[in-house]
């Protein structure tokens, strides 16, 4: 039996390995829902949709989605759900700070990782990286959920 939230390990994997925000805030959102909105999980999944924007030349709305994790996530111990939420966190800042300064545009994007420190879900992020097939980051449409169920239904019925 796994002892972290299977969604919480695909959030890490999708953060880790494939820099797939997108999907972060989608597998980390339907964690959140479930979970009556934590905002541990919130700031977490703002990390994700703050880099997306990021990435992706909304400077303002990535700003804004970064500073909004901070509020969230800084009352948290610096180690929590078996990860370095505090150097996360200290990293995130220095993004923050760079993008609020008055030459933004001029700050280049890089990708963050989030440091594992607890083994037990290291080896089910080992384990479950096996079976969960790497994105190609930044996909623009959902992968999971009610709208692409519905899309998938969609197409199945049009090949008929």
């Amino acid at each position: 039996m796994s002892t972290y939230e299977p969604l919480y390990v695909d959030y890490l994997i999708y953060f880790n390995r494939d820099q797939d925000y997108f999907e972060c805030h989608e597998v980390l959102e339907e964690l959140w829902l479930e979970r009556n909105r934590d905002s541990l999980y919130k700031g977490l999944l703002q990390i994700a949709v703050g880099l997306y924007h990021f990435r992706n030349g909304n400077l303002r709305g990535g700003t804004m989605m970064l500073q909004s994790s901070l509020d969230l996530l800084e009352p948290y111990p610096a180690t929590t759900l078996g990860i370095e939420l505090g150097i996360l966190v200290q990293e995130v800042k220095a993004i923050v700070k760079q993008l609020s300064e008055p030459d933004a545009q001029s700050v280049t994007y890089r990708d963050l990782s989030i440091r594992i420190v607890d083994e037990v879900l290291e080896q089910e992020i080992s384990r479950r990286s096996l079976e969960l097939k790497p994105n190609i980051p930044q996909r623009r449409s959902p992968t999971r959920g009610r709208i692409y169920e519905e899309k998938m239904k969609a197409m199945d019925q049009s090949k008929s």
